[in-house]
């Protein structure tokens, strides 16, 4: 199988690498992710224009890409230039209306390409780890409509978000795959309120508090009690998205390791002349391009059968959360003391690293799952 770019890919790897490198500083994503709204609305813009989000989606939803690798490409220049504006939410959002929306509900596709309507995935739950059946927010009947109560948890950007897709439970018990229903909320809707606080890699995430939130029949995104398989092909994509961000920020991580190890002297010599230095770095670039492999089988896997994708997926984010904490530690063990300090991008790339292997399982979930597919495989 060729694995390599298609020119269209190698265009838009080359046009958004330029981007972050000459207008997404350091310093910019410092002052951005520390502002009111953890991200740029300007850049945020800037990139619609420049067609980043248009990537993410196929040419049917509006967009022109939406492939497993078209995901990876974007991805991996995001986590290299560590971004935080809001594309995962875009992605697993967009996907979920995309892949189980009528004509009139995919409509707001064009908004969410445009940048003009954030969008957010709202399912994790205070009281879950992980697990993506376990819905206790309910959603019961009320005349021609629902009424949805219940709370979320750690949404990203989900205080500056127009429009949240909500999970559900319309039947079943708390752990049932059936009865899983998805729901379009815009944000300004009564009974709805956000808590917005910042993250620790940068950004915002927010608590979502239904409170006898009414909404009409339309709200119904795809059939009732058949949302599961929607939201796992949501959360596939944006673990897939993960583990390419995760693949960028280790590139940076090893950049600037390499970099250190070639210039910082110890008693007049280079420490990167040091033997026991050079074994680990060799040790963490075959790690890194062992992520990168995940990353490819993930990508290459994404519109294959559902074992076959949903284990690829698992195999790479276990992989990615695994390698990626490596690289954290690995690369500020080898800068010593300055790799911690504030100023130095380093400390939030590993901050970065560590942290997207807690977002949408760590690698022990991932393990577990990905044991867990194999044996229904084998069946």
């Amino acid at each position: 199988m060729n694995f390599e770019h298609t020119e269209d890919r190698r265009m838009l790897a080359d046009s958004l690498n330029r981007f972050i490198a000459e207008q997404y500083t350091f310093e910019t994503r410092d002052r951005t992710s520390k502002s009111e709204h953890g991200f740029s609305k300007e850049i945020w813009q800037q990139f619609a224009e420049l067609g980043i989000i248009g990537a993410l989606f196929s040419e049917a939803d509006g967009g022109f890409g939406g492939a497993g690798f078209d995901l990876a490409v974007v991805f991996e220049a995001l986590g290299r230039g560590l971004v935080v504006e809001p594309l995962l939410g875009a992605l697993m959002a967009g996907e979920a209306i995309s892949a189980a929306g009528n004509a009139s509900q995919k409509q707001v596709l064009a908004a969410i390409i445009d940048g003009t309507t954030l969008a957010a995935l709202a399912h994790d739950e205070p009281e879950t780890h992980y697990e993506r059946t376990r819905v206790q927010t309910k959603a019961e009947r009320l005349g021609d409509g629902w009424v949805l109560s219940g709370a979320k948890a750690v949404v990203p950007q989900g205080g500056q978000a127009d429009l949240f897709v909500i999970t559900a439970r319309t039947s079943g018990k708390v752990d049932d795959e059936a009865g899983i229903s998805l729901f379009l909320v815009p944000a300004q809707t009564a009974g709805l309120t956000a808590r917005s606080c910042p993250a620790i890699d940068g950004g915002r995430v927010a608590e979502l508090t239904l409170n006898g939130v009414q909404l009409g029949t339309e709200a119904l995104l795809g059939t009732e009690g058949q949302g599961h398989a929607t939201l796992e092909r949501a959360i596939g994509r944006g673990v897939l998205a993960l583990c390419a961000e995760s693949l960028g920020a280790m590139e940076a991580a090893k950049a600037a390791t390499l970099e250190y190890l070639r210039t910082r002297k110890q008693f007049g010599i280079l420490i990167g002349s040091f033997q026991a230095l050079q074994h680990r770095m060799a040790d963490l670039l075959l790690e890194i391009e062992q992520a990168r492999s995940a990353v490819i089988n993930a990508a290459a896997a994404l519109a294959g059968d559902r074992l076959a994708r949903e284990r690829a997926l698992s195999a790479a984010k276990f992989s990615i959360g695994r390698i990626g904490t490596l690289v954290a530690q690995e690369s500020i063990q080898l800068h010593g003391g300055i790799g911690m300090t504030w100023e130095l991008p380093l400390s939030h790339y590993a901050k970065r690293l560590v942290m997207i292997d807690h977002q949408l399982g760590d690698e022990d979930h991932h393990l577990e799952r990905f044991m867990a597919l194999g044996k229904q495989i084998a069946q």
